[in-house]
């Protein structure tokens, strides 16, 4: 294994000799003699057996080649900057990893705001996802798998932070038989037909929620699968009101004419593993959690 001859600091100087337009220049805003400058650059120039600048009046200039290289090295240094950046976020107590639990019922916009200020807030630090239905939450903090978890329920032994209620409205298609009925639909009505509900994906004490008297039910992994069933005509559901906002607007979704309970709520907490040991890019995302749960709270 050979090692680089040429080093950071002079592709860096030969940087700052291009975009600022000279030699003193450059050494001014390195804190730098003119003269080292000169010397890095010619010294690369010598390392690697190219022209890289060449006279042009009282300027110099990049060759063809230099601009090749220079173009390549700006993208070394930026990494090598972040790399920088990395280990000194790593060293002040910064996590490499932040571990969040997400329950489906949590708004996917608000979940993509969230991410993107992560992005730009917490860059160096790694982010794992895990998308969970009710005590699938529950799973993941008990086995110590998350760092948070924005859940159902705070389950035992944990302290949550409460963030909005979830609401969830009883809908079908227009073409759905139910609305023949022409009139106020009570529980015997839904037994009769297909009601889809979305599955709890933990494994340890799994649970249902709201009614679940039809007798002939399907039971699916995801809110999209169930969503896209009851859109299909298949079947009813309670399904929540963040996610079909635009079918229920252009009429491919209608509420159910229930006498009683077609909307019911479900609230949401942030929950934090253990406060005690949390680091700053996990107390910065769940700042973040708690600003958008104010936003959602106010809905």
């Amino acid at each position: 294994m050979n090692l680089p001859k040429t080093r950071a600091a002079q592709w860096r100087m030969l940087q700052a000799v291009v975009d600022l337009g000279g030699f003193a220049q450059a050494a001014s805003a390195l804190h730098r003699s003119q003269s080292s400058i000169s010397h890095a650059v010619a010294t690369l120039q010598q390392q690697l057996g190219v022209a890289i600048l060449v006279p042009e009046g009282r300027r110099m200039v990049l060759t063809p080649d230099g601009a090749a290289l220079l173009r390549d090295a700006r993208q070394w240094l930026s990494g090598l900057e972040r790399l920088e950046a990395r280990a000194m976020r790593l060293r002040d107590g910064w996590e490499s990893e932040v571990r969040l639990a997400v329950d489906s019922l949590f708004p996917s916009a608000a979940l993509l705001r969230i991410l993107r200020q992560f992005a730009a807030g917490c860059g160096d630090t790694r982010l794992q996802l895990h998308e969970v239905v009710m005590s699938g939450a529950d799973d993941a903090l008990y086995g110590g798998q998350v760092d948070l978890a924005i859940a159902t329920r705070v389950p035992s032994g944990f302290l949550g932070d409460w963030l909005f209620d979830a609401a969830f409205q009883a809908v079908a298609a227009p073409s759905h038989p139910l609305f023949s009925l022409e009139r106020a639909i009570d529980a015997d009505d839904l037994a009769g037909h297909t009601q889809v509900v979305v599955r709890d994906s933990g494994g340890t004490a799994p649970r249902d929620a709201g009614w679940l008297g039809a007798r002939q039910r399907w039971t699916v992994s995801k809110q999209e699968t169930s969503l896209a069933a009851v859109l299909s005509g298949l079947a009813y559901a309670w399904l929540p009101t963040s996610g079909i906002a635009s079918a229920l607007a252009d009429g491919r979704l209608m509420p159910l004419p229930l006498s009683s309970g077609g909307m019911r709520k479900m609230p949401v907490y942030l929950i934090v593993a253990d406060p005690a040991v949390a680091g700053p890019a996990t107390l910065q995302l769940a700042q973040w959690i708690r600003a958008e749960g104010d936003q959602l709270s106010r809905i």
